[in-house]
């Protein structure tokens, strides 16, 4: 009877059978010429909505490691020679930051296809995110990595909105701007790949039906007042 009364885990997307998305999933993980590198802080791996899963399922070139900081040996592996390592973060006003499409153009070269790519993401809360990329920033500058960071920016000044917005608020993101990890590294993957867009197509139809098979086990949650009044003033300006 007890064994009955546990919730039955998929042993291929392992999550529970009623919101298994194998269906979704590539049934051959997605090859990149992207190498990419996903620092998992310890406490995403407890949380349920962690997105880092969906990404190991649906891509080949992918490692994760669990810690607080990056270290030299994560790192060391050398890459394919013309290369470049960056790593995806908001700028600072002490560490500014490049947008995805200035250093696809900066990136460019006369070789078809371009020259591979190092992401280093960094999978944790808003909080500890910064803590990681702080600890990590000598090991970044060793490896001359370029900051990066999608092309919409972030606004500190709003609270966040959810996992793919929708009617039913999944994971309240800290800031405007926030994206999940995998919606983070399917946009990066877009700029980067020759076949981007289908590739980051791919990987928000598997964020998308996690979202929607998720909402069904939730209570809705009210968007922030801050993030509503901010969501008007853009459709006031934008009519």
């Amino acid at each position: 009877m007890e064994e009955e009364k546990r919730r039955q885990i998929c042993s291929n997307c392992d999550r529970p059978k009623p919101i298994c998305i194998c269906h979704v999933i590539p049934s051959e993980p997605i090859a990149t010429k992207t190498e990419i590198l996903i620092l998992h802080h310890p406490h995403e791996s407890r949380h349920k909505l962690n997105t880092t899963p969906l990404l190991v399922k649906s891509l080949t070139n992918i490692t994760t490691i669990s810690g607080r900081r990056l270290r030299h040996h994560h790192i060391s592996a050398s890459l394919p020679k013309p290369s470049r390592t960056i790593y995806l973060f908001p700028p600072s006003p002490s560490s500014p930051a490049v947008t995805l499409s200035d250093f696809k153009s900066q990136n460019r070269t006369t070789s078809d296809p371009p020259p591979p790519v190092r992401l280093i993401v960094f999978d944790a809360t808003w909080k500890h995110a910064k803590e990681m990329v702080k600890a990590s920033e000598e090991v970044l500058r060793e490896a001359g990595a370029v900051r990066v960071c999608l092309d919409a920016g972030i606004d500190e000044s709003v609270s966040g909105g959810s996992i793919y917005d929708s009617e039913l608020f999944l994971r309240m993101e800290p800031v405007g701007g926030c994206v999940s990890t995998a919606e983070a590294v399917a946009r990066c993957l877009g700029a980067l790949e020759v076949d981007g867009e289908e590739i980051e197509r791919k990987l928000i139809s598997v964020l998308k039906e996690m979202v929607r098979l998720q909402s069904e086990f939730l209570k809705p949650m009210r968007p922030r007042p801050k993030l509503l009044k901010k969501r008007l003033q853009i459709q006031q300006e934008e009519e």
